[in-house]
Parts: structure tokens; sequence; C-alpha cells
């Protein structure tokens, strides 16, 4: 079996530490020896269900046990896990299913009257698994989740068995177009994101013995704040389960600060995972409202990416608790490793500057890399173990990974300085993806939505610097002729048709969006023009 393999790695750590408790969502907890039974379970009823080597199975589920546990069954019986945004609405899960081939869904019974009305659209899904969350009954042409976690608890392995190039699809909005699915081979992503837990991931050749033997006990106590649904909580999900430690998910489906603190403090939570100033904020406001009444101490490390972490919030949690680190982390689906920054008690780092990434570069447009102080900007590649590609995609993947030198560089499109000491200040994609709260919204798919409505002729839409979600998205309207934009009727209409994250927070009516003749528009004026229309001020 070449290559690190999560099944494999999970199998062993539930073997070294068969009694204590690997997942925990509330009052529930769930032991080493019953996941991997559980797990056993999923695998079984997927093959029984007739899935093929490395078929995909979504998980549709917000934050919970389950949605690690399905994955563990995934990779048991060699399938491919698909992460599936929860927010999204009818077209957009018919695209993503049906993008990823996949055959089987795991979904929360809260989501059964939507799944309802596309399942003629999704042929390809055979075995729909409904996890019970008291929303309703198990509907007529769904395996109750219980049921299937209740079968036959033995290993499970596969007629193909299980090997490190096995794969784990990522969908990820990228910063164009529709969501891509980025390829992760296991062995490649447990090398990128494991060695910080357990040097023996860093090797080339996977040895479980070995990784037997360095179990001791308990591993990492962790808490993902953010969803699983995304890579920043999934893939460190992923360092605390495969040092034979505990994830802890949190039972409210809205970001509950108290919730969060109070389970942080009874739980002895070790280490946090959080998304910028979105939760690091909120997190702040209620510790400093209520001094003293939360005891964090077992906090090693908080773990941020995907979108800013200022330096003042940094400052003010660390007052908190001084002997905790703050990690915040420059990566991506794609790319994992560009850089990062560390931040302890007195040492507060800068916001956006992060430390170039051992095997990261910055290389300019034409193919140099950035002169450290030089003033020049170029884009961030990280080489080494990256994903394959995107799936089904290969004009993207070419874009994307790119060969530099003889070796494979993985350039998401992060624009960066190097300043004289060697630091990354970051300057954000080079495309207009808008990233709000962690979430990626496309401007070209918003924009389509608002141009179907009679009443518009042509929209585009920019994002706008915002306190709470680092980026809010904003629509700038050309009415009809002898139409009438009503900005509410508008919000309301996107919500109808797209995840209300993707909604604009405002409407500014223009008499005309001013497009190039070759149908091109100056994203940098408009984003001005709705600046300046709602008071914002643009560095």
């Amino acid at each position: 079996m070449p290559g690190w393999n999560f099944a494999e790695i999970w199998e062993v750590c539930a073997r070294r530490v068969p009694d204590t408790v690997a997942l925990r969502h509330g009052e529930r907890e769930i032991t080493w020896s019953e996941l991997d039974r559980r797990a056993n379970g999923i695998a079984r009823t997927l093959l029984g269900a007739g899935a093929g080597e490395q078929d995909k199975v979504a998980q549709y589920l917000t934050n919970c046990p389950e949605y690690l546990e399905s994955m563990f069954g995934v990779f048991k019986a060699g399938l491919v896990p698909v992460n599936t945004n929860y927010r999204y609405v009818d077209d957009e899960l018919v695209y993503l299913w049906d993008n990823a081939d996949a055959v089987a869904v795991v979904f929360h019974g809260t989501f059964a009257e939507r799944i309802e009305r596309i399942r003629d659209r999704v042929p390809r899904v055979r075995t729909w698994l409904w996890v019970d969350d008291g929303s309703g009954p198990c509907p007529p042409w769904a395996v109750p989740y219980e049921d299937a976690a209740g079968a036959d608890g033995e290993r499970v392995e596969a007629p193909w068995g299980r090997d490190g190039h096995q794969l784990l699809l990522m969908y990820t909005g990228g910063t164009t177009g529709m969501p891509k699915g980025v390829m992760w081979r296991q062995d490649d992503l447990i090398h990128a994101v494991l060695p910080t837990v357990n040097p023996l991931y860093g090797q080339p050749d996977a040895d479980y013995e070995a990784l037997a033997a360095s179990i001791q006990g308990p591993g990492l106590q962790l808490l993902p704040a953010c969803p699983l649904m995304h890579g920043t909580g999934q893939f460190t999900a992923f360092i605390g389960l495969s040092s034979a430690g505990s994830v802890t998910t949190l039972t409210s489906r809205h970001f509950d600060v108290v919730e969060l603190l109070d389970t942080i403090q009874a739980r002895r939570i070790q280490s946090l995972t959080i998304v910028g100033d979105a939760f690091a904020k909120p997190i702040l406001a209620e510790l400093d409202a209520h001094p003293g009444r939360w005891d964090l101490s077992s906090l090693i490390v908080i773990t941020s990416s995907g979108v800013m972490w200022s330096e003042p919030v940094k400052q003010a949690l660390l007052a908190h608790n001084p002997t905790m680190m703050l990690i915040d982390a420059f990566s991506s689906s794609e790319a994992i490793g560009l850089g990062q920054s560390v931040s302890t008690a007195g040492n507060e780092a800068a916001t956006a500057r992060f430390s170039l990434g051992d095997n990261a570069r910055v290389i300019t447009d034409d193919g140099r890399d950035v002169v450290p102080g030089s003033g020049e900007i170029g884009r961030v590649a990280v080489r080494g173990h990256t994903p394959i590609g995107y799936y089904k995609d290969p004009e993207k993947t070419a874009a994307t990974f790119v060969t530099i030198d003889g070796e494979t560089y993985s350039m998401p499109g992060d624009y960066a300085r190097v300043e004289a000491d060697g630091t990354l200040t970051l300057l954000g994609r080079g495309s207009v993806c808008i990233n709000t709260g962690g979430e990626k919204v496309f401007p070209e798919e918003v924009e389509e939505v608002l141009k179907r409505h009679p009443a518009v002729l042509d929209a585009v839409v920019v994002g706008l610097p915002d306190d709470t979600f680092g980026e809010s998205v904003n629509a700038v309207v050309q009415p009809r002729p002898d139409q009438t934009v009503e900005p509410e009727a508008l919000i309301g209409w996107v919500k109808d048709h797209l995840a209300h994250y993707k909604a604009p927070k405002r409407v500014v009516v223009v008499d005309t969006i001013g497009r190039a003749p070759n149908g091109k528009v100056d994203y940098r004026r408009l984003r001005g023009v709705a600046a300046a229309e709602v008071g914002i001020e643009l560095d």
C-alpha cells in the first residue's frame, strides 16, 4: 500500500486508544472503537449499494460527528468524499453533484425537502443516507444513517484495497466560474497537513508500525468553529483525528460565541480553528464584555485561514490568554504552505504580513522571482505536495498547476510583494473574486442572476471592505428603460436563486454600467462608484 491513507491512520489510532473520545457534539461522545465500528458499517452499506472503486460520496451536512465518521467510512471503502456547501440551493447542488459524479449523498434531515425537489436531476446518486436531526421522518427513498452505521462492524476493505493515491475532492470557488473540485491524493494531503502533529507523516514512506509505536495516549483536543464543508475546518479536523485526539463540534447551526467559549472551558480544548475576523471579532467582543467569565488556559493555539485576521484583534485576544499562539495560515484548497504568520504575546504579527513557506516562492508575470524589497508584485506559488488538478477541468488545471524549473507549482492567483526582510505583504487575488466571511463569491455568477430580473438591463458585482466579514457583496445595476429597480426586491430575487451569502448587501443604481466595446467592464472604477455611493473610503 504505497503512501499514507487516512483510513489506515485512523484504524491505527482506534487500536491504540480505543476507549478515548474521538468525536464530541454537545453531550454526545463517540469513542475511537465506536467510531471505527460505525465507519465500517457506513463502508459496508456503500459498497453493498454498488459503489465502485473511487466513486464519489457527498457530505451534505452541517458540523456533526457524522461528517467525519462518514468520511472515515468512505476512506475505508476506497471511495472519494466530496464536500457540499449546505448553503447551496437547488441549481447549485445539482451542478455540484453532477460535476462530481456523486453516487451517494449523506445528508441532514433538514435538507430532505430540497433534495426531494432535485432527486430526478441527479440520477447518478443511487444511495441517500439520512442523518436524523429531529426535523422530520426519514423519507422513503433514503436509508437511515443509524441503520447503516449499525451494520456489521467488522473491518471493511474493498477489493481494490487502499493506498495513498486514492483521492479526496475539495470543491472550492477558486477565482472565476463555478466551483471546481480540487483533487488531493491522500498521501499528498497528509504530507502537506499532518507533519505538524507527528513528524512521521513527513517521511516519504508510510510506516504504520512506527505510527502505532508513536501513539502513547490521546492526542490533540481540537474544535473547528468553522464549517467542516470548507478546507480550513476539514483539514484541521484531520490533524486532531490523526494525532489520536478528538474533534469537538458545536451543536448550534449558527455561530454561537457563548457556546464556543463554554465548550472550550468545559472540554479543555487545546486547538481552535476559526476563519479570521469574521469569527475572531465576535469572540473578542464577548470576552471583553464578560472579563474573567471563561477559563481559556487550555488553549495552546488558534489557527485561521481563508480571510483577513487583523493585528489589533490578535493583540486583544492574546490579552485574554497570553500563553497561546495565533497561527494565521496563508493557504487555500489548492495550495497549502504558501506562508504563515505567527503571533504570541508581545510579538503580534502585522496584518497581511506572512513568512514565505519553505516550498514557496513569489513569481512575476514574466516568470522571474520577485526580488525582496524591490516593490515588485508577483503570484505566490508552492511546490512539493500539491493537488493533481481540478476534477474534469484540464484547462483550469493547466492554468493553476504550472511547471517551473521542472517542478509542478500550485499558483491559485494570490498576489504579494516581498519585503526587504523576506516577509510577504499579501495583496489578494488578482481576480475580482469576493471573499466574504471565508465564503468565495464569484461576481459573474451573481451578475447573471441579477440580469435575469425583468427590471435589470445590466449589472456588475463588486466587493467592498466590511469590518465583520472582510468584504461585502455589492451590486451596481443599470435598469431597463422605463423600469425602476427596488433594491430589497432585487436582493430577494438573488436569494431565491443562490445561497444567501451571495446576495448583495447593497444595490447601487447607475445610468449605465459603461461596458467597453468588447463587453468588458472596469471593475476597479465601478467598485469606486459603489464605495462613493455608500460612503466607504477605499485605500
